[in-house]
């Protein structure tokens, strides 16, 4: 059986955690630079909040609904979170973190035990340790765990916050509820698709002939279908997957016209970028910078360019990727046009032990040390060193004008109890 815990609107219940006057009260929480909205709570929800509205369009709406806005704690967040997991990790060995507020479960050899009861021990735990109120759903497979969670937050007073799928009949009922665009693993383009062939329902989905969802939805649809009809087909993934393309982008607190500034931040980026790279020891083989002014003035026409750039041999060098982004950048820049936004992708990503050797082009010998030596210093002194085409006396800081304590990693703003 699986189990999924999921954590009923994380952000949201990070900041109720530190301040209880915020219960039942609506919370909404912004994206970097404060630019629109990430998370709601369910009563930011009610009153029509959308997710993912400029956050300058909905000021006064906020003012005028008393919804307390918040700027992304990711250090509290992150924190919170990886306590979540440690107390989950202590219910079974089996875990797969699938995302900052969910985890699946693998409860094997509980044969003999109130999966229900364990769900409510597993609940009670992580808000008394934490504060943070969880959903938890608990089927024989992970797409199923998906689904019986959702009955679980739906059906929060009938069910307690847990929901079990243990029977045929209680996974046929599951799904005949689930409406297809609802489904754990099809997208929008595969509902309309569905949808157009009547097909509601997950059980409706269920119930297509496996030889046209393989080739309609190749082995993935046909995996989801399987593990949809309770037969188990996809397991926990171990490890953490490198990611396959990494990016720094940032919209500016104002404009910037000048080119030297620019390729100041450009180079910054760059550098974040082949950060990433050395963290999770991949070497990128193509680069893009993009450029952009500020859609929302109306006065200008809007402006979005990119440029990718495909590199003569891999690498993850910040001085390589640097040089190669203010090359894009020179490309892409026109004198006079006031930029809101800039970034650098890195992808075509691959092992930095199994990269490709070229007879004639390679990395500088003298780079991989310089780089190793810059992020040993780097993680012991907090950013100390910099390439050269960067501003050693700048820093970015993000707009973050709605910003909570770091209450659990900040030693300087922990709570303070009155006597």
């Amino acid at each position: 059986m699986f189990a999924l815990v999921d954590c009923n609107n994380f952000y949201a219940s990070c900041e109720r955690v530190f301040n209880p006057e915020l219960e039942g009260k609506p919370i909404a929480v912004l994206s970097n630079n404060d630019g629109c909205f990430i998370a709601r709570s369910n009563e930011a929800k009610a009153l029509g909040l959308p997710m993912g509205a400029p956050a300058f369009k909905y000021e006064a709406f906020c003012k005028e609904n008393g919804i307390k806005v918040f700027s992304s704690n990711y250090p509290l967040y992150g924190d919170m979170s990886a306590r979540v997991m440690q107390i989950l990790s202590q219910f079974t060995p089996e875990i797969e973190i699938y995302s900052i507020d969910e985890a699946f479960l693998l409860l094997k050899g509980f044969d003999y035990v109130d999966l229900a009861s364990y769900g409510k021990e597993i609940q009670q735990r992580v808000e008394k340790w934490t504060g943070i109120p969880v959903s938890i759903g608990i089927a024989p497979t992970k797409a199923l765990a998906k689904v019986a969670n959702k009955i679980a937050k739906k059906f929060k007073e009938r069910t307690g916050g847990v929901h079990v799928i243990d029977t045929t009949e209680s996974i046929t009922k599951a799904l005949k509820w689930t409406q297809i665009a609802d489904v754990w693993g099809i997208g929008r383009q595969h509902t309309r698709r569905l949808e157009v062939l009547q097909i509601k329902t997950a059980y409706d989905f269920t119930r297509l002939p496996e030889d046209w969802v393989r080739k309609q939805m190749a082995v993935v649809g046909l995996r989801l279908q399987q593990d949809l009809k309770g037969i188990p087909t996809l397991g926990l993934e171990e490890g953490q997957k490198s990611k396959k393309g990494i990016a720094t982008t940032r919209s500016f607190e104002g404009t910037i016209s000048s080119l030297p500034e620019l390729e100041e931040r450009i180079a910054t980026f760059a550098n974040h970028c082949a950060q990433k790279a050395r963290t999770q020891k991949s070497a990128a083989n193509i680069l893009m910078v993009f450029l952009r002014n500020n859609p929302f003035d109306p006065k200008v026409p809007r402006i979005r360019k990119h440029l990718a750039i495909p590199l003569a041999y891999p690498t993850d060098s910040s001085i390589t990727l640097g040089q190669v982004a203010i090359k894009g950048l020179r490309a892409l820049y026109e004198p006079g046009v006031a930029y809101k936004k800039a970034g650098v992708m890195i992808s075509g990503l691959v092992p930095v032990n199994g990269k490709q050797l070229d007879l004639f082009q390679r990395e500088q010998p003298k780079h991989d040390a310089l780089m190793a030596v810059m992020d040993k210093m780097n993680k012991r002194y907090g950013n100390a060193l910099k390439v050269g085409n960067q501003d050693l006396q700048r820093t970015w800081k993000m707009k973050q004008e709605h910003l909570s304590k770091r209450y659990t990693t900040s030693l300087s703003e922990i709570i303070t109890v009155n006597s």
